[in-house]
């Protein structure tokens, strides 16, 4: 998919509070360097993530959506610790399953190509 069509595709679909903790934890995972993600899809995430990180998550809320702005915006290195924290809490709070489910719809619907 184009970008494009990745940003279209998320307005449309991405609107369950889950899918939207799940964005954002795995934006968190990129930003920590722990994605195990092929770069393809790493560059697919933060599209997914700007088009939904206005919508409500279930378990995730403002507060992660401005350390992730922070990091973008520079602050990095400064804030590893930190995102590494929080991303560490949310894999815990959101279940592998979904997650799991979470991933396959993106490959499913061709938004992502690996099979992470």
């Amino acid at each position: 998919m184009l970008p494009d069509q990745i940003v279209e595709w998320a307005a449309a679909h991405l609107s369950d509070p889950s899918d939207i903790d799940c964005t954002t934890t795995v934006m968190l995972k990129i930003l920590d360097g722990k994605c195990r993600m092929g770069p393809g899809d790493k560059d697919t995430i933060p599209l997914l993530y700007d088009s939904t990180r206005h919508r409500a998550g279930r378990l995730l809320g403002e507060d992660m959506h401005a350390l992730i702005a922070r990091a973008r915006a520079g602050e990095r290195e400064a804030l590893v610790a930190e995102i590494y924290e929080h991303r560490v809490l949310a894999e815990t709070a959101i279940s592998r399953p979904v997650m799991k489910a979470y991933k396959a719809m993106l490959r499913d619907a061709g938004v992502l190509r690996g099979a992470s």
